[in-house]
Order: C-alpha cells, then sequence, then structure tokens
C-alpha cells in the first residue's frame, strides 16, 4: 500500500526544501514537487508543457485533468511506498479530484495534508529574493499569493474534518521544520 502525504504552503513557504530534505534522508521516501513536475514538463518543449508554461508564467494554476493525470502517473511510478507530493492541492476542485481518485482507489492511502505556515511578508521576501524564474516578479508574486489563499479555509477545513491535517510553523530554522515534519511522517507510517 501507498502511504501519500501531501505538503500545502504559500508560495516561499518552504515546503519543497523541506520535502526534498527529508526524502534524502530516508530512501524508502519519495519526493515529487507539482512544481518541478510541471517545470520539467515545460522544459522537455512538449505540448502539454506548453500548455503548463501560459499558466506558469501567468502565476495561475495549471488545468485539473494535467494536474492529476502528472500526480496520478507519480504515485502509480513511484519506486518506494511512502510518497510526499508537495504544492498540492491548490484548489478545492484539484482536492475534490484527488479525494475522488483516492476514494475508489484502494492501493493509496492518503495519511496526512501537512500545511507550513509562513506569513505573506515572510513568503514575498523569500520568492522575491531566489528570482528562480518568471514566476518569481512581484506581480506574479501576488497572483500566486491570491490564488493560494483563495480556497486555503475550505481545503484546511476538509482535511481537518478527516482528522489528517496537520500545521507546521514554517519560520523557524530550516533544521527544525524538518526536523519537525520528518518526526511527524515517521510516526504516522
Amino acid at each position: 500500500m501507498k502511504k501519500l502525504f501531501l505538503i500545502i504552503g504559500a508560495p516561499g513557504s518552504g515546503k519543497t526544501t523541506d520535502a526534498q530534505l527529508i526524502a534524502k534522508q530516508d530512501s524508502n521516501i519519495t519526493h515529487y514537487s507539482t512544481g518541478d513536475m510541471f517545470r520539467a514538463e515545460v522544459a522537455s518543449g512538449s505540448e502539454i508543457g506548453q500548455i503548463i508554461d501560459k499558466y506558469i508564467k501567468a502565476g495561475n494554476i495549471v488545468p485539473i485533468d494535467i494536474a492529476i493525470k502528472t500526480i496520478l502517473t507519480a504515485i502509480k511510478n513511484a519506486p518506494t511506498n511512502t510518497i510526499i507530493i508537495d504544492g498540492y492541492p491548490r484548489s478545492l476542485e484539484q482536492m475534490i479530484e484527488l479525494d475522488n481518485y483516492l476514494r475508489n482507489e484502494k492501493e493509496v492511502e492518503l495519511l496526512s495534508c501537512i500545511e507550513v505556515v509562513v506569513s505573506e511578508d515572510v513568503a514575498r521576501d523569500r520568492v522575491l529574493g531566489r528570482a528562480r524564474g518568471e514566476d518569481d516578479k512581484v506581480e506574479v508574486f501576488n497572483n500566486r499569493m491570491r490564488v493560494y489563499t483563495q480556497p486555503l479555509k475550505d481545503i484546511q477545513n476538509f482535511y481537518e474534518s478527516k482528522n489528517i491535517l496537520k500545521k507546521i510553523d514554517g519560520e523557524r530554522t530550516i533544521e527544525e521544520i524538518v526536523s519537525d515534519m520528518n518526526d511527524y511522517i515517521q510516526s504516522k507510517i
């Protein structure tokens, strides 16, 4: 049985770095970042990559069918039984689609949705300071923040109602955050 952990957080919350470090420490954990998966598809120059690129450059959500296909393929092909996916879900539609899939899937169990909590100011400083690409500009950041915060309360409520939402303070040192998150994940598997 595949054990799935979702990590959500604002742009710049550190969710991808946290998940990468946890997977690096434990060879029984596979980490996927939706952002990295999408950027790799864009870099491939494929038709899907060109579609994804338009959405990323505008700071908008990638269409649900493309996101779900990317994520489901990653889960099924994961080399380990414990999988961390960060940056998903980003909308109610994505959350509902994933929940529908998991309800009918006997081989995958969602153990937790972990939210890395940071203030908007901290998120903005981190994103604008890293200048990784087109999506790290002020206007795009502001749009990404709106896109992230708009459905957040409903996403939190949904996972809280299933008793699987875990909030972690993302404004501490990376060592403290990763240690807390890793301890929590290990306690669930």
